[in-house]
């Protein structure tokens, strides 16, 4: 769909994607070229064959990477260039992949440009989680849209709730975003209970209050 739009893509590569060993040109610390068996190779078994002298130091929001980067031809994506990044200058650990159908970006761009990617990634992992972006039954496409809006305003809205009260340069969320749900859902809990004692104290019927409670879900099973 972005080839067919026309539009720059980019995202992470899985390590078992193969990559046509015919486009890739390695070379050891000495310089010679290494061979590769066969018509392709996972990345994952490629990136131990790049010479650490290979690596570059990139430094994105004052965070330093050793990447390396070459363009290769994916089966299905054709040519593109790939970024291998490790966190340390050994070069140990797990390393990511960044794929893009730019070939004539640098390292420095990409992974500038994937940093923007982050935020979706943290709010697809507290949407689902938490905050049941997923968890629905609904059958109708207007449904599942207030769904989710009303997981969007939550996940708008909880920030005010974990974040501390001075926004100095620095500061650190005071509770994570499942801890806030936690205690939002208790002093839903509390205030529920509060109400339901105050009625019965003015003598409203227990029949009427959970009558009232689950109208909507009465209404909806007469249908």
């Amino acid at each position: 769909m972005a080839r067919y739009r026309n539009t720059d893509w980019l995202s992470v590569l899985k390590k078992n994607r193969h990559v046509e060993t015919h486009s890739c040109t390695l070379k050891a610390a000495e310089g010679k070229p290494v061979r590769l068996a066969g018509p392709q190779r996972a990345v994952e078994d490629l990136v131990p064959l790049s010479p650490p002298t290979a690596y570059r130091a990139v430094t994105v929001r004052e965070k330093t990477s050793w990447t390396f980067t070459l363009a290769v031809r994916l089966p299905g994506l054709g040519t593109v260039r790939l970024v291998v990044s490790f966190k340390r200058a050994e070069l140990t650990g797990t390393a990511v992949v960044l794929v893009t159908n730019r070939v004539d970006w640098h390292a420095q761009r990409i992974m500038t440009l994937y940093l923007h990617r982050w935020p979706i990634e943290t709010f697809y992992q507290d949407g689902k989680t938490p905050l049941g972006l997923d968890e629905y039954r609904l059958r109708h496409a207007e449904a599942m849209g207030k769904h989710w809006c009303l997981v969007f305003v939550a996940y708008a809205f909880l920030p005010l709730d974990w974040l501390p009260p001075s926004l100095r340069q620095g500061s650190l969320p005071i509770k994570t975003i499942g801890e806030a749900c936690r205690q939002q859902a208790q002093a839903l809990m509390q205030a529920l209970i509060l109400y339901v004692h105050e009625r019965l104290q003015l003598g409203q019927r227990v029949e009427d209050l959970f009558a009232s409670f689950f109208a909507k879900q009465q209404t909806a099973a007469a249908r």
